[in-house]
């Protein structure tokens, strides 16, 4: 990638460091290289302290620059040089609880890379690759999210499963809980990007952690894997037919399961929202919860909704749930980042869902359009569509 600088472009005064860490070396002189270390050495990069979050960077550079995904805020914000070092800081206000994944773009002699934090381990992944992670002060990585040592483990199968609907096999991960029995009768969830839950949210060791608590009841989980998610999970009746005449019905013949509507959820992220609630409205009543992270949830009021072609489906789809909404399930989790472009269409769809008759629950987060942003809000998601013993006692 090759970068040109702007011509007569100034960064701007540097920010206001009054009352944080980053002040000892901005205003006492040039600091050696020394000092450096051991200023680095006493603080987690990048530095929270109450509503701000220093970033820094250590390197020869021309320029460097912030990127983030916090929706709203200017993508690239430049990093200031503290005169006479190779240390370069940027304080970002980010308000406590909040999460921001990241990069760091460095320019060097005409040439940028966007590169992870190399002062800070913290490390999100995803089908792309990794970013950088900051906390702001107050968050904390939820402890129910880490595997429990205590809680009996599930077990995972790989199954294919034939779709005359969509005209090809498809691959489903099926999740049983410890201690699964014939005799018992379970509720079924369906998850969209079951692959991409596991492997960067962490889903199993969660429903293991969650059924050991008693904070959901025992479920077995459908795990499902596209071939073309950009095709499959716009809103289309051919992915809704496979789930609800064919992969469903075929599950409830060969497993305990509940085999009623409250028995049965769908649940997805970002277009996996969409798949999950187009399906649901195709055949009012079949699903009895949804769990709908995100979604990606494109619709126009007036002219055209502004986010490409490609979601032209599910823009005809929301349109039209909008103008003549149904109560296609019973209850309805809903949650999405403050800090991603979707938060306007999510809010806006709540009142929609509600003005249904449907029981909905609307969670907003400090934090972007990510995995681990959606691994953060399941235990409340599942729970409240799951209730489990505990809840039921204590609630």
């Amino acid at each position: 990638m090759r970068w040109v600088p702007d011509a007569g472009r100034h960064p701007g005064p540097p920010p206001d460091v009054t009352g944080l860490a980053i002040a000892e070396l901005v205003r006492a002189g040039t600091p050696s290289p020394e000092a450096i270390d051991a200023f680095l050495g006493r603080h987690q990069v990048p530095i929270a302290e109450g509503g701000k979050v220093t970033f820094l960077f250590r390197g020869q550079a021309d320029e460097v620059r912030l990127r983030h995904w916090v929706y709203g805020l200017a993508s690239a914000e430049p990093l200031h040089r503290i005169p006479g070092t190779d240390l370069w800081y940027h304080v970002l206000e980010l308000p406590e609880g909040s999460r921001v994944e990241y990069k760091l773009e460095v320019a060097r002699g005409g040439d940028v890379q966007w590169l992870e934090d190399p002062l800070n381990p913290r490390k999100a992944r995803d089908p792309f690759g990794a970013n950088s992670v900051a906390h702001a002060s107050g968050y904390e990585v939820p402890e129910w999210t880490r595997r429990d040592p205590l809680a009996p483990e599930g077990t995972l199968e790989e199954r294919a499963f034939r779709s005359d609907a969509l005209g090809a096999t498809r691959r489903v991960t099926l999740y049983r809980p410890a201690r699964f029995r014939q005799t018992r009768r379970y509720p079924l969830l369906v998850v969209h990007d079951g692959g991409d839950y596991l492997q960067y949210a962490g889903l199993k060791a969660i429903l293991d952690n969650l059924i050991h608590r008693l904070e959901m009841p025992a479920v077995v989980a459908a795990l499902l894997h596209p071939q073309d998610r950009m095709q499959e999970y716009r809103a289309g009746e051919a992915h809704a037919r496979w789930l609800t005449h064919h992969l469903v019905p075929r599950l409830e013949s060969e497993l305990p399961l509940l085999g009623t509507p409250e028995g049965r959820c769908l649940m997805g992220a970002s277009l996996g929202a969409v798949a999950s609630l187009a399906a649901a409205a195709q055949s009012p009543g079949f699903y009895g919860r949804l769990l709908l992270q995100s979604g990606s949830f494109a619709f126009s009021d007036i002219g055209g909704h502004g986010r490409g072609p490609v979601f032209d489906p599910i823009a005809e789809f929301v349109n039209r749930f909008r103008r003549i909404p149904s109560a296609a399930s019973r209850k309805v989790f809903v949650s999405c980042g403050m800090y991603e472009s979707l938060i306007y269409e999510n809010r806006s769809l709540v009142p929609v869902l509600q003005r249904t008759g449907m029981e909905v629950r609307f969670v907003e987060s400090r934090d972007g359009h990510n995995w681990e942003n959606w691994r953060d809000r399941l235990r409340e998601g599942l729970s409240w569509l799951f209730p489990g013993p505990l809840w039921l006692v204590y609630d």
